[in-house]
């Protein structure tokens, strides 16, 4: 798993190409459990990202959000 490179993705709602935030892979356990709150509830959280900059993210303004391995090549979405 060394070669894993998670980040975040944010689809905002405004459209346009997703935004990708490099995470710190020991972060992304408790983010995973705790995505689906933010956007049900549209608050703005802080993420932290693998260089240890913390991003403010207003999820009020995401349609969707999901982690990724950017390692994966090739990759189409929903298929492994």
């Amino acid at each position: 798993m060394a070669d894993e490179k998670p980040a975040l993705v944010l689809h905002l709602i405004s459209g346009g190409e997703p935004l990708l935030f490099a995470l710190d892979p020991e972060t992304v356990p408790e983010l995973e459990k705790q995505l689906h709150l933010h956007l049900d509830h549209g608050s703005v959280e802080p993420v932290t990202s693998r260089e240890g900059t913390t991003i403010l993210v207003n999820f009020a303004h995401v349609a969707v959000a999901y982690i990724d391995d950017l390692q994966r090549k090739g990759k189409v979405f929903g298929l492994h």
